[in-house]
């Protein structure tokens, strides 16, 4: 599963860990779905404006990047198949980052209870995190592993989403009494 539906379930372990009411939950994960919507709509339009190639695409052909210290290499493979969109900046860095952005500003801390997901592509495998950071990190360093995305694409998406999580928790759906003292 990738995308928005693979950070729901997370979310939903991270509202039950914490023990929040039902209020909060769902002002939570409100912010979470609105963010990743606004998290997608950025990293797309900054996708199709960079328009960057591929690491697959860049190997295969490294003889005519214009640098001499490169050479092609025909046949490299990533691990299972590109995205068929741009590379710049990584999507699910920013969706990722929008998460932990969240997390963070709401409960003041990047670190959480323990959450952990049993992956979907890798079955038995199971992943456990105790830190936002922890987590994007890993999203970014699993993109870059795979051969889909560059390092500084991960950090920029990374970075991108971190910021749209923050502003998410400080200026989208602010309580009415908060709203009418502006």
């Amino acid at each position: 599963m990738a995308g928005p539906p693979a950070y729901h379930p997370f979310i939903r372990q991270l509202v039950t860990a914490k023990q929040m009411s039902v209020e909060d939950s769902a002002h939570f994960m409100t912010l979470v779905a609105l963010g990743l919507n606004d998290a997608l709509i950025a990293v797309f339009d900054a996708k199709y404006h960079y328009n960057f190639w591929r690491p697959i695409t860049a190997i295969r052909n490294g003889d005519i990047d214009g640098n001499p210290a490169t050479e092609r290499e025909a046949t490299w493979q990533p691990l299972d198949n590109t995205p068929m969109h741009p590379e710049y900046p990584c999507a699910h860095c920013i969706l990722s980052g929008t998460v932990a952005g969240i997390a963070t500003t709401v409960f003041g801390s990047a670190d959480i209870p323990e959450i952990a997901t049993t992956s979907t592509t890798a079955p038995g495998v199971t992943h456990r995190w105790t830190n936002m950071t922890a987590f994007a990190e890993e999203v970014a360093n699993a993109r870059i592993w795979a051969g889909f995305h560059y390092r500084f694409s991960t950090r920029v998406g990374t970075a991108m989403g971190q910021q749209i999580g923050d502003y998410m928790v400080k200026s989208v759906m602010q309580p009415a009494r908060a709203a009418a003292a502006h």
